[in-house]
């Protein structure tokens, strides 16, 4: 059934709601989710848009924290393809 069409009323977010978005996965954005987090718990807020800027700005940090990881992963991946290439090398040559 449609959540629109359901007569049950809509209550607080499950403690677990972003679990996902988890302090200690992002210690860097911990107080942009602890802010957003803080917000969510006026249901008021929360449905007429008044959190819309703390989840704006986490979801920048967020942002900012997928960037600096895919670029220390494909340093790590370089780093291991030349290490690769050059095993490969040493034992073909023998």
């Amino acid at each position: 059934m449609h959540p629109q069409l359901s007569d049950k009323k809509l209550g607080p977010l499950p403690s677990n709601f972003y679990s996902c978005y988890s302090l200690t996965s992002f210690p860097v954005c911990k107080d942009f989710i602890q802010a957003l987090e803080d917000c969510h718990l006026s249901p008021w807020a929360r449905l007429t848009g008044g959190c819309n800027k703390y989840k704006d700005a986490m979801n920048i940090c967020l942002h900012g924290e997928s960037v600096a990881r895919s670029a220390r992963n494909r340093a790590n991946s370089k780093d291991r393809q030349a290490r690769r290439e050059e095993a490969t090398k040493a034992f073909f040559e023998d």
